[in-house]
Parts: structure tokens; sequence; C-alpha cells
């Protein structure tokens, strides 16, 4: 919100509750998960990890012309401590994942994650290359996704207003819609391996089942071609 600007207790205003004639910009009756979301939503801190020419675009978002400070997130984060939004611009390569993820893992919930871009979306032109992973979502969460090879600064601002939209519809008081709320600690993602490959220990067990199908394939052949002999 720009200092030029008036607040609007409509913005917060429950529609379902009556509100007497006269009073409509004095008073608001609203929700604890309304209001609170609302503050959360105003308030975001995003936490810049720029990779390739999308995060030029990103840093022009953060200028004057365009004037992020009207949405309250023109604080910039470079540490992951102090941040709520991971907007991941440009193209992930698999070396990089490695530090996506243990930074992912150091910010506080709750916490949001924002794919600026086809590369960062899904891997973008270099999909099919060896050294780039086809989307950050295949190892974080991602809650928007803005297209684009770059998207323009504008398009960043309608992915913070979609971002807004979705923590505003968050309840408070339901573990689903919340789960930073529940009981106990929120378990950490893992942090991906890389040697020749990358490797996701989630899918340890997958791998495994993957290396017996084919040694029990390969014994098969081995033990037909001994019958054959």
């Amino acid at each position: 919100m720009s200092n030029h600007q008036s607040f609007d207790l409509h913005e917060l205003h429950d529609p379902e509750i009556p509100i007497p004639e006269g009073l409509e910009g004095s008073i608001a009756a609203t929700s604890l998960s309304r209001i609170y979301n609302w503050s959360r939503a105003r308030s975001t801190w995003p936490l810049l990890f720029g990779l390739a020419c999308c995060a030029i675009e990103m840093i022009a978002t953060a200028s004057s012309r365009y004037d992020m400070s009207r949405f309250g997130m023109e604080v910039m984060r470079a540490s992951p401590r102090q941040a709520d939004l991971l907007i991941v611009s440009g193209t992930v390569t698999k070396k990089m994942v490695v530090p996506i993820v243990r930074i992912y893992n150091q910010m506080p919930e709750p916490k949001y994650v924002l794919a600026m871009g086809a590369c960062a979306s899904g891997g973008g032109p270099f999909k099919e290359g060896y050294n780039v992973v086809s989307g950050i979502d295949k190892y974080i969460p991602v809650d928007v996704y803005v297209p684009g090879c770059p998207p323009t600064p504008q398009a960043l601002i309608y992915g913070f207003m979609a971002l807004h939209k979705k923590m505003e519809g968050q309840q408070l008081f339901q573990r689903n819609s919340t789960p930073w709320y529940s009981r106990g600690p929120v378990d950490e993602i893992p942090i991906p391996i890389l040697g020749p490959d990358i490797i996701d220990p989630r899918q340890a067990s997958l791998l495994r089942q993957e290396v017996e199908r084919q040694a029990q394939g390969v014994a098969m052949t081995e033990a037909q071609a001994e019958a054959g002999d």
C-alpha cells in the first residue's frame, strides 16, 4: 500500500455481516483468520535467488518503476532466516538444487515458493539437458508459477497477487490449510545427493526396486542363455 493511499476497510470486512448505515468506512467485521492472513500477505519478505536471465526481470520489479512497496514486499532479503517467500528465478541446474533445498529448509514457517520463468517451472528450453532439472517442484513444493521466458515485471507482480490470494484463503484453525501450526516439528526435505547424477533421497525405495528389477531381468537372461547352451 502506497503512502498516498488511504486504508480501505472493505478489504477486511466480511460482507455476510451487516454494518449499520453510515459506519461502513469506520467499522469492519471480520474473522481472525482473515485479518491474520491479510497482515501476512502485506508483509511478505522475498528471498531473491537469481540464477539466470529471469533474475534481471526480478531485479527490475524491485525498482521504483514498479513499486513493490505497495504490497509490503520491498524488503528483499539475502538471509533465509528472515524470509517468507523463496523466488527461484532462472535455470535450475542439478548442481544448484542442493543449495536451494538447503536454503528452503532454513526458512522459518510459514514459507512459500514462487517459480519464476519457464526454466524454474519446468526446465524451459534446456529441459532435455543432462545438467538441468525439469522444474524445481520436483524437489520443493511450489505455490505459484509465473510463466514466461523471461516473464516481465508485470507478470511477477501478478504472481505476487496470486500468492496473496492463496495466503488469504488459508484457514487458521484447519491443520490441512496451515500445516505449520500442527503439533510437532515440520519435517525437513532431504538434501539431494549430487554425484554422477543427482539423487533424491525420497526416491531411494523406488531406485532400489528398479535396480532389483533390472538385476532379476539380467539373471533371467543369463539363465535362459545357459539353458540354451
